[in-house]
């Protein structure tokens, strides 16, 4: 019984270290906000600052699951290049060495648990403060808090558990001489166990733990080939949320495989001489060789260093590569949601990003589809007439999928941790797609009114009112010309003009009413026929609908007009 209490104490104490590892990580998130995504949106102009930026994230988030999940999930949204994201991976991958080296150097000598009390204390009043930001800093130390304190009852716990003699008597019947078969079989278990965790900062920790135990057959090499297994294992999260991604993102998930395995089997074939360089490089230039901790932290950071410098000069190649690897397919996604999808939630914060660009896509359908209605009303033949009435149907039935997709993303997105800006934020895309899937209607009853003319009716428009159906789509095409760009200004961060909107909303309406009162002038005076008369004015009042959805549009694109 006390076996499976210390068990499950272990596995609890894994669990706290992942969880304080995660607030610390959505607190930093929180808190940097817009500042990092524009860091890693806009600081990758080459692989050089790719790399450096990978490294920065990395090292502040403690954790290159996550800027590796950010950046496939920007690559996604079309926010960042393959090649761009290729040289954040790389220093994602150096970045995420900063955990081993912390806890190398005060995880296991200071009790550090001891002031997790104390920091506690003083993060309480900001997690219950009710300005965003410092709500942020104070889950920031929350989660670093737990971190520590879940480091120091995962020792206690090992010890309690007997972990050492454990692990010995396992090594005793596995590593026989140290052979290189038993080096391939520590980085096949360092993985999967990774794998099984998806967080190789948790596995590294253990890992560190265990070396400090001072396990009899288990030495450096070994908890090297662990932590190369590590770096194998990390790479599974990323492609796990890339699976249902669009191709350029599976690229870059790919990628990042492609890197790490890579520096895993160039690493191997001069394994004992790497090993015997980072030991040499302990002891004479960092003068710490009575620290084995040092010496495995300086094992994974130089590891993933050469690996960058070896391959960072490839990144084209690498490029090409995985393109040829993974084709894009020509109908890629023409019918489903472009940026966002169910298996690639990043964070919650960073979410929003790829539901901004989904609405954006959004918008640019429903221009599409006003555009087919103009193109309707200059349809002669039947046959192309009932052609582009069916394109028109089938894309009144993707909006309205759009809109039920993107709404049950932001739901998703909304169980997260959120700062009340994102929450603010995601009412006003929630506004903004239920709008857009009024204009998706409206364009299909401007269809409908026109298919119900040609089949019910053998006597035509007047050109007069072919001319003022023409006018009023040409202001609505402008309202939604309009529309479109104050999407994209709030894409990019730029201030959107809603004057010109409301001009030509305005304009639209009093268009409207002076051809509702000609029409009854018309009908009086014999011009056209009742009938006629009817399907005109549902025309022109759909078109005054359309343009009303689409100002409601442009009003969400800030919270403060919903």
């Amino acid at each position: 019984m006390e076996t499976f209490i210390n068990l499950l104490s272990l596995v609890g104490s894994l669990a706290l270290f992942l969880y304080g590892m995660k607030i610390m990580s959505e607190g930093l998130e929180k808190f940097a906000g817009d500042r990092l995504r524009n860091i890693l949106a806009s600081m990758t102009r080459n692989r050089f600052m790719g790399v450096c930026t990978g490294i920065l994230v990395t090292a502040l988030i403690q954790s290159s699951s996550a800027t590796t999940v950010m950046v496939v999930s920007f690559v996604n949204a079309g926010l960042m290049s393959l090649v761009q994201s290729i040289g954040v991976i790389m220093g994602a991958n150096i970045g995420t060495t900063v955990t081993a080296w912390i806890i190398s150097a005060i995880g296991f000598k200071v009790n550090i648990a001891a002031f997790a009390l104390p920091l506690l204390g003083i993060g309480l009043p900001m997690v219950f403060s009710g300005k965003s930001k410092r709500k942020s800093i104070g889950e920031f130390v929350f989660g670093f808090s737990f971190l520590f304190m879940g480091l120091s009852y995962l020792q206690k716990s090992a010890e309690a558990l007997e972990l050492g003699n454990i692990v010995a008597n396992m090594l005793a019947g596995w590593a026989g001489n140290g052979g290189f078969f038993t080096i391939l079989l520590f980085v096949f278990v360092g993985a999967v166990v990774t794998m099984i965790v998806q967080a190789s900062a948790a596995t590294m920790a253990v890992t560190l733990m265990l070396f400090d135990m001072q396990i009899p057959g288990f030495g450096f090499e070994l908890a090297a080939a662990l932590a190369m297994g590590q770096n194998i294992g990390t790479t599974i999260t990323a492609f796990i949320a890339s699976m249902t991604a669009n191709t350029q993102a599976r690229r870059a998930a790919f990628a990042h495989m492609f890197f790490n395995i890579f520096g895993v089997v160039f690493i191997l074939l001069i394994f004992h001489p790497f090993c015997d360089a980072v030991t040499w490089f302990v002891t004479n230039v960092m003068g710490a060789g009575n620290n084995d901790l040092f010496k495995l932290s300086a094992f994974h950071s130089a590891f993933n260093i050469c690996n960058t410098l070896l391959l960072i000069g490839f990144v084209k190649q690498i490029e090409k590569f995985v393109c040829w690897l993974l084709p894009q397919k020509e109908s890629d996604e023409e019918y489903r949601l472009q940026y966002i999808s169910a298996g690639i939630l990043s964070t919650a914060e960073l979410s929003i990003l790829e539901a901004q660009k989904e609405i954006h896509s959004y918008a640019e359908r429903c221009n599409r589809m006003a555009a087919f209605v103009d193109e309707l009303m200059n349809t002669e033949k039947d046959e192309d007439f009932n052609k582009l009435y069916s394109r028109i149907e089938k894309y009144e039935n993707i909006t309205d999928n759009m809109e039920v997709e993107i709404a049950n993303y932001l739901h998703k997105v909304s169980d997260g941790r959120l700062s009340i800006e994102s929450k603010m934020e995601i009412m006003r895309m929630l506004r903004q797609i239920t709008e857009l899937e009024s204009i998706g209607d409206s364009c299909y009853n401007l269809a409908r009114t026109l298919n119900r003319h040609r089949e019910n009716s053998k006597i035509p428009f007047t050109e007069q009112q072919l001319s003022n159906m023409h006018t009023m789509m040409t202001m609505v095409r402008k309202a939604m010309s309009f529309m479109q760009v104050a999407v994209e200004d709030v894409l990019n961060g730029r201030h959107v003009d809603y004057n010109r909107s409301y001009n030509i909303e305005n304009e639209i309406n009093n268009y409207r009413r002076q051809l509702k009162n000609r029409n009854l002038q018309d009908v009086d005076a014999g011009v056209y026929n009742y009938q006629i008369g009817v399907f005109y004015i549902d025309f022109i009042s759909e078109c005054e609908k359309l343009g009303d959805y689409v100002l409601n549009v442009v009003q969400a694109t800030t919270p403060e007009k919903i």
